[in-house]
């Protein structure tokens, strides 16, 4: 086979009709078709059949909005929100907004071809251009200038320049001249991005094999695009409350009374917490759906305490199948034939923690089911949560071969196009089978592994990271890349998993992972404990201090949340998303800070810096410590000694808190603390509400109110909707910004003011001698209280 890149010349025999265009070039087909008036699919195959199945995508296209011309040299299709031209002459492709400009192109003389069995395509860099995304990758936040291969490995304690990593998401978003674009390869084989390395001439994107078949996508900003992405491969479903809780792990908790020990020590030194986990060590010799009875005599009775004391438990669940004659689950899965196998027909066998194992076919319905059925008795028994692990598929020696078929919904297929999906059908089989036995109730699934369209799933976890500050940085960026491809809820293992946690790291790392997606401790076996309180009494009170303030969030977390599942958006999302075109976003300085929803800055920095530089981006800023107001688009200098992690509030916020609870299901005194950041050009916050717990709010049993601020003196809170009784009855109101005792006045009727000396912290202990407490900063706020009822209030300064 010729190995010299061979570009397309030229598309031939075209043929428009509707919403699709359609060509043939010397060996290959073309298929082109508006989905939406923002996205465009774009098909190259070798063979005259574009019906290829797609494991990410769920939509269809939509009625057609726009026109479709044919002139002597090219196709135009032309929508409400943009055009894509296509150059008949050397098949180049250019998506342009509504006025005409660029957003997109292929590169003169080299477009779109093959080079053996791989396919290219190169886009033209424009000037300035950036990219973000690809979700689970290190690197800069601004992807340009570098190069990433998509191939799911399972890469034990990744350092900054690792890649592959566990996941693949073939999505990213171009920015230039004001103007931005998204990309998404739907191609499951292993894939290349090249964005400007070596060269300065082109971006690409490649497969190794199969077709190119990929979107572009128009829109006004990366929400839009964001939004596009996810409503074409979907997303997530609301989870349960108590995952959003702090969450406890570690390789591994046993014997049984270790368990209880650990959950014990939480509640008495009154540290929130909603879920303890067991890993592997549970398991009778590693194998699945077993318990070790000498280390867990009555798992129901345990699972039962805890749940009585609050906590819910999650396991971990590998996919590799002992190989052992009289083990139920090997016994009965070769009975049902959904392993894997070779193309003889002999199952593929792999060593791993068991010893040597078959492994599910979980591009398989019937292997699904098969999976599925098999958590029966860890359900009866109540565990809430499943963590999916070595799912890329790991095995000792890291070299699957690719000649393992894989059933592929019917269409059969190789080790080199279903690698990279058998991560997300696993989390996907896991959670199928699970919810057919908890009924109404939801729960929390688990990947290390993923695909493109596993939001629709689980939550993706970013695998064994490493116990340094590196890791610790790189962790924040890889949360809003993961965020920015679909995956909202996402995180990384606080205080890293490989190597030992220093005091200062854990302090700092926690501070930081409280206000992303997912919130987990945990750490490799062999090394010494990680909990808040194993790091001597002044970080446990650091991380009592931050885990209470998750917490009180959690009305404002939970929207945030709420909103995902509605239109995609992440929940710790990048500064690129709403300061797209501010170039100090970009700058390796500032480009791990994040938002957690609107209007919460986040500026993570090393654990070994008292001081830092923080950029704000436009608008007017609070520290959240001490009130102070900044100006945006500057540098500032803030402190950050161990205990303070650099905060900052959108002026014009208000930001919804309850009482503070021990854990996620524990009933709270039913005031709603809503503080106001005056200022700003005010916002809009639609609080939700449900039972936390179950899928009623599917059906309407759920209750939501609009907050509404008009940045100076005036807030509504407007009737509720929804089935579901609000948990709130009584109303605080907390004022931040102004100098003088303010009148204030609640639906017409004056209402008393308090003056108050106020943190969200408590002070740290000095730990000397003299027992003295430590200094805390305050600012000075102003606060009424009332009734909270159903028909809304309005309260006005």
């Amino acid at each position: 086979m010729n190995q010299l890149f061979q570009s397309i010349n030229s598309v031939d025999a075209i043929v428009c009709s509707y919403d699709t265009v359609i060509g043939e070039m010397e060996n290959s087909y073309l298929q082109v078709t508006a989905y939406r008036p923002d996205i465009f699919r774009i098909h190259v195959a070798r063979e005259k059949n574009f019906q290829k199945f797609s494991y990410a995508v769920i939509q269809s296209p939509q009625p057609f909005e726009g026109t479709i011309e044919e002139a002597d040299h090219e196709v135009r299709i032309e929508t409400t929100k943009a055009q894509l031209v296509i150059d008949k002459r050397n098949f180049l492709v250019s998506l342009k907004d509504q006025e005409g400009h660029i957003l997109n192109e292929d590169e003169e003389g080299l477009g779109t071809g093959f080079q053996g069995d791989h396919i290219s395509v190169f886009k033209k860099l424009q000037p300035g251009e950036r990219f973000l995304g690809l979700g689970e990758k290190t690197g800069n936040l601004d992807r340009r200038g570098e190069g990433y291969t998509n191939w799911n490995t399972d890469e034990f304690a990744a350092r900054p320049g690792s890649d592959p990593l566990y996941s693949s998401n073939p999505f990213y978003i171009g920015i230039h001249s004001g103007r931005c674009y998204g990309v998404f390869l739907d191609n499951s084989c292993k894939t290349h991005f090249n964005f400007g390395a070596s060269n300065n001439r082109f971006a690409s994107f490649s497969a190794e094999a199969g077709d190119m078949d990929y979107y572009l996508f128009a829109g006004g900003s990366v929400a839009e695009i964001v939004g596009g992405y996810t409503w074409l491969t979907g997303r997530m479903e609301l989870p349960p409350k108590w995952s959003l809780g702090y969450q406890q792990c570690r390789y591994s908790y046993y014997p049984e009374h270790e368990v209880r020990t650990v959950a014990q020590t939480f509640r008495n030194k009154q540290i929130p917490c909603d879920v303890i986990y067991n890993d592997i060590h549970y398991m009778e010799d590693y194998k699945l759906f077993t318990w070790d009875k000498e280390r867990f005599p009555n798992p129901k009775k345990l699972i039962d305490d805890l749940h009585n004391d609050g906590f819910k438990v999650t396991v971990i669940v590998d996919p590799g199948v002992k190989i052992e004659d009289g083990y139920e689950a090997y016994d009965d899965g070769k009975e049902k034939d959904v392993f894997l196998k070779y193309p003889d027909g002999q199952y593929y066998s792999g060593d791993v923690w068991p010893g040597t194992c078959h492994f599910p076919d979980f591009t398989s319905a019937k292997a699904r089911e098969w999976w599925g059925s098999k958590f029966e008795e860890l359900v009866k028994q109540g565990v809430d949560g499943f963590w999916n692990d070595m799912n890329e598929i790991a095995t000792w020696g890291h070299f699957l071969p690719n000649i393992v078929e894989f059933d592929f919904e019917g269409a059969k297929t190789s080790m080199k196009e279903a690698r990279n999906v058998y991560g997300t059908h696993m989390a996907r089989a896991t959670k199928e089978g699970v919810e057919k036995m908890i009924g109404d109730k939801r729960t929390m699934i688990i990947t290390r592994a993923a695909y493109s369209g596993l939001q629709r799933y689980g939550l993706l976890w970013t695998g064994d990271n490493s116990s340094t500050d590196e890791s610790m940085m790189l962790g924040c960026r890889m949360v809003t890349s993961i965020g920015l491809t679909g995956i909202a809820f996402t995180g990384n293992d606080v205080g890293g998993f490989a190597g030992r946690t220093e005091v200062d790291l854990f302090a700092r790392w926690l501070s930081i992972a409280v206000f992303q997606p997912f919130l987990r401790g945990h750490t490799f076996v062999n090394t010494a404990d990680a909990e808040p309180w194993a790091f001597g009494e002044e970080v446990e009170e650091i991380a009592r201090n931050y885990i209470n303030l998750r917490y009180r969030l959690l009305p404002y977390i939970y929207t945030i949340f709420k909103e995902s599942s509605e239109i995609g958006m992440p929940i710790a999302r990048t500064l690129a998303i709403d300061y797209t075109h501010d170039e100090l976003v970009y700058d390796t300085r500032f480009q791990n800070q994040f938002l957690l929803g609107p209007s919460l800055l986040v500026a993570p920095v090393e654990s070994f810096k008292e001081i830092t530089k923080v950029y704000l981006p436009a608008g007017e800023w609070y520290d959240f410590h001490d009130g102070s107001m900044h100006v945006g688009e500057q540098i500032i200098y803030a402190d950050c000694p161990i205990r303070k992690l650099p905060i900052y509030v959108k002026a014009g916020t208000v930001l919804p808190m309850q009482t503070l609870v021990q854990y996620t299901g524990e009933d709270h005194d039913g005031v709603l603390h809503l503080h106001v950041f005056v200022g700003g050009n005010g916002s809009v916050f639609e609080l939700y509400e449900d039972d936390g717990e179950t899928k009623a709010f599917q059906r309407g049993e759920f209750t939501s109110k609009e907050i509404i601020y008009d940045g100076r003196g005036r807030l509504e809170l407007t009737q509720a909707k929804g089935e579901y009784s609000s948990d709130f009855k009584w109303l605080k109101v907390y004022i931040h910004g102004l100098d003088q005792v303010p009148a204030m006045v609640v639906d017409g009727e004056p209402a008393t003011t308090k003056e108050l000396d106020f943190s969200f912290f408590e002070p740290i202990s000095q730990f000397d001698p003299c027992g003295e407490v430590g200094f805390v900063e305050r600012s000075k706020v102003f606060a009424t209280d009332c009734s909270l009822p159903g028909k809304g209030v309005v309260v006005s300064w």
